[in-house]
């Protein structure tokens, strides 16, 4: 009875064990299926300090009706893959903190792609993909007539719109410059302050700060001026490698974006 018991046990131990392995063969030829799969680019980021781990890979492309953009995060090894992309051509590139982008290489799903990653020369080039608020945290509210508290609620205003610290905000572009000469950077907040399909409301928003808003002069003379965040963003680390990102283009460069968001079910 003991005989038969044990081995009606061994026998389900047995049963388990190749249920367990044939699991095994399964997960791993499937993840090399899909590391192979004619809708992947995977491949491997390196630089000269060896693999880069925790960097983005990006592939864009305008083959398709809108600009198309998929983002990956490397692993410990440096391994990347862009999943389920649609038949195109694309463009990819390596871009990550601690680095400068990387030239744009042309490949196809389907290809396996390593990358080479490039390392910044500087702390001024590596902070140019910091978030924006590593930038916006450059200003210095002045003293006046309203407090810090004030000043900074009304300049959390702008940000319904408009992401501060980012390329486009913390430097007086080429456009606004059209509208003068200015006699200082503050001149040419108020005029870019003032354009656009609200730029009335936005003016005077701007306005109601009064003489404080020489913030927005100060801060983006101090970054022409070679200023920049010194302390640098880490990297995804963890479960945030697992994140794939998707974007695709929507509207035109005529349309303002709130007449978009209004009817626009992807947002609600």
């Amino acid at each position: 009875m003991m005989t038969r018991k044990s081995n009606r046990i061994l026998g389900v131990l047995a049963l388990a064990l190749v249920f367990f392995l044939t699991g095994l063969v399964a997960m791993e030829s499937r993840g090399r299926a899909a590391a192979g799969a004619s809708d992947y680019i995977e491949g491997v980021v390196t630089s000269s300090k060896g693999p880069e781990a925790g960097v983005w890979v990006i592939a864009e492309t305008s083959d398709l009706p809108t600009k198309y953009a998929k983002i990956a995060v490397t692993d410990d090894q440096g391994r990347y893959a862009l999943p389920e992309l649609p038949t195109a051509t694309y463009q990819v590139f390596v871009r990550g903190y601690g680095l400068v982008d990387s030239a744009r290489v042309t490949s196809k799903p389907g290809e396996h792609l390593d990358l080479k990653a490039v390392i910044a020369p500087d702390g001024r080039a590596a902070a140019q993909i910091y978030p924006a608020n590593y930038w916006l945290s450059l200003a210095k509210v002045p003293g006046g007539r309203l407090s810090s508290e004030e000043v900074i609620g009304r300049v959390q205003l702008c940000m319904n719109c408009h992401q501060l610290g980012d390329k486009a905000t913390r430097e007086i572009p080429a456009t606004t410059k059209d509208f003068g000469p200015f006699k200082n950077s503050l001149e040419a907040w108020d005029r870019r302050t003032r354009s656009g399909p609200v730029g009335a409301n936005m003016g005077g928003t701007f306005l109601s700060i009064g003489e404080q808003r020489s913030l927005f002069a100060d801060w983006t003379d101090r970054i022409a001026a070679g200023e920049y965040p010194k302390d640098a963003p880490p990297r995804p680390t963890g479960v945030e490698r697992n994140i794939v990102l998707t974007l695709w283009d929507w509207g035109t460069q005529t349309n303002y974006m709130h007449d978009e968001a209004a009817s626009d079910l992807r947002i609600q």
